[in-house]
């Protein structure tokens, strides 16, 4: 009776595993295809997940990068990075998006993106303790990129947001602008949408004291117009390098000035207490213009992880030509939670 009652909680436990394998591509009408990540979750070489877990909270995702649009750049390359892989040893999930900037931003991003899921998945403490991995493998990879002598690192950097799912838990390492934002079933059936990280601006009050202590200012910049840009990162004795954001990974001369690269991390247990439903890691492409409810209620009014990525990407850089006349670059990650499928919207 205990063998019976044995084999079909393996039979289940693989069926659940099978379940939380990814559909990654993100086909639409415009073929968003470039810049997926494939990954596969094998039962055979998973270990046994942790009697506390719950069961894996994510039912499917997906997520596109797609290059912004410059008229007087068509050589332009993408600056952003997705990362999106499975690490069947510990059954943990890795979402991560990066923004490059600068000249060899995209080279920043890409060699980021280029080791960071084998680093962190190799790492001797990422089983039992994710903060203390991902702190050492952000240091150890940021520290190769600039040592990188083919990679200009003095002005050029990226942001960096990224999840670690395992079981019904989410832990989230953000450095920078990029942001991941939650969404949750409210009271009236729809969805309310929240921020897990902060955006690392240079106004916030105790990033500018670190800065203005390391000997850096901070101000803005007035147009000829008299609007005044975001608040950005200067050294104390020269106007460069003009840094819209207090935190980043690389960007050698705006560290000397108080710049950090040390993540802000947020452990959070999925639907203790309400139902959460989707989780969007986007760069600030989609966030420029868009508040992290109407990203929520737009994924919210979708059936797919896919047909969400398509629509706020789209959406963003509609709202990009309306307002700049220029798309910044866009990557947009995309998760399902729990038994949420569909909130009532549309097929696609």
């Amino acid at each position: 009776m205990s063998a019976s009652k044995g084999a079909g909680a393996k039979t289940d436990e693989a069926k659940s595993l099978k379940q939380t394998r990814r559909r990654l591509s993100v086909m639409s009408d415009n073929k968003l295809i470039e810049g997926m990540d494939s990954v596969n979750l094998e039962e055979k070489d998973a270990e046994p997940a942790p009697a506390a877990s719950g069961g894996f909270i994510i039912n499917s995702y997906g997520g596109y990068s797609k290059k912004g649009y410059a008229p007087y750049n068509p050589k332009k390359k993408n600056q952003d990075a997705l990362v999106m892989a499975e690490d069947p040893r510990t059954r943990s999930l890795l979402l991560c998006v990066m923004d490059g900037h600068g000249e060899d931003g995209d080279k920043v991003a890409q060699a980021l993106k280029g080791k960071f899921a084998n680093y962190l998945f190799a790492h001797k403490a990422f089983a039992t303790d994710i903060k203390a991995a991902l702190t050492e493998v952000i240091a150890k990879m940021e520290g190769e990129v600039l040592r990188d002598m083919h990679i200009e690192t003095d002005f050029s950097g990226t942001t960096f947001t990224c999840a670690v799912i395992r079981g019904n838990t989410c832990t989230c390492a953000n450095i920078g602008d990029s942001r991941s934002t939650l969404g949750y079933r409210n009271e009236e059936g729809g969805v309310t949408a929240v921020a897990l990280t902060t955006d690392h601006k240079p106004d916030l009050p105790a990033e500018k004291a670190r800065i203005e202590a390391k000997g850096g200012r901070v101000f803005a910049v007035e147009y000829d117009d008299g609007v005044d840009g975001p608040p950005r990162v200067w050294l104390g004795h020269m106007d460069v390098p003009g840094l819209a954001m207090s935190r980043s990974l690389c960007d050698a001369v705006a560290h000397s000035a108080g710049v950090s690269s040390e993540p802000d991390f947020v452990e959070y247990e999925f639907s203790q207490g309400r139902e959460d439903l989707i989780l969007v890691l986007a760069s600030d492409g989609l966030w420029e213009f868009m508040s992290d409810q109407e990203v929520i209620d737009i994924a919210f009014n979708t059936t797919e992880p896919r047909y969400a990525v398509d629509k706020l990407i789209n959406e963003a850089n509609e709202r990009w030509m309306r307002e700049e006349q220029v798309i910044d670059d866009t990557t947009v990650c995309v998760a399902f939670l729990g038994n949420f499928m569909a909130g009532g919207g549309d097929a696609k």
